[in-house]
């Protein structure tokens, strides 16, 4: 069994490598829910389930970690999941030179929508009208289509999943159409713009 000193917190980095301390975030409607949180390894085995909007205080990487955990071939391996996250931060490091936590964290602002459509029937009709969508459930939408995003483009293809959620990482926290997380904000959006 390793014994290790309690540290402080603002030192602890992700993996032993990346700070996220200095990260800020430009969305204001999601800082109460996106937690950087300071942990080495992003696993809390659960403690927050029992609490009213206990996930919002879990950091966002044990999150993502969490989406990738999804159904397939990785569902419910969490120590595989924190293998993949870790091994595509890596990659964005080196392809992007820049924090990864602060790529995910920008990712998740750029695709988190604003609005969706809810079906609204009356007298027998049903029709469909446009609403707001509260800051949870946004980054709970973006970190789907980010690890959906790059589940698909792993499936079929030589290219591994963590090159993969690298690639959908990198063109999500520039807002790049060719990100799947971007164009699925967007098809969201539009059809919430038509049913107003």
């Amino acid at each position: 069994m390793i014994v290790t000193e309690k540290k402080d917190s603002s030192n602890t980095k992700l993996f032993g490598k990346w700070l996220t301390d200095d990260i800020e975030l430009k969305d204001n409607g999601l800082k109460r829910y996106l937690s950087l949180g300071t942990t080495y390894l992003p696993h809390s085995g659960g403690r927050h389930e029992h609490k009213k909007f206990g996930k919002s205080k879990v950091a966002i990487t044990e999150r993502l970690v969490n989406n990738m955990m999804r159904h397939g071939l990785n569902g419910g391996k969490k120590a595989k999941a924190i293998k993949i996250v870790k091994d595509a931060f890596e990659i964005i490091n080196l392809k992007a030179g820049r924090n990864p936590v602060e790529v995910l964290v920008r990712a998740v602002e750029n695709t988190a929508p604003c609005e969706d459509t809810t079906r609204i029937s009356f007298g027998g009709i049903v029709y469909h009208m446009s609403v707001d969508i509260a800051p949870q459930r946004r980054i709970d939408l973006a970190l789907r289509f980010i690890s959906e995003g790059a589940r698909k483009a792993s499936f079929g293809t030589p290219k591994t999943i963590e090159e993969c959620l690298a690639d959908e990482l990198i063109p999500a926290s520039d807002g790049d159409n060719r990100s799947y997380a971007v164009q699925k904000k967007n098809e969201m959006e539009r059809i919430a713009l038509s049913s107003r």
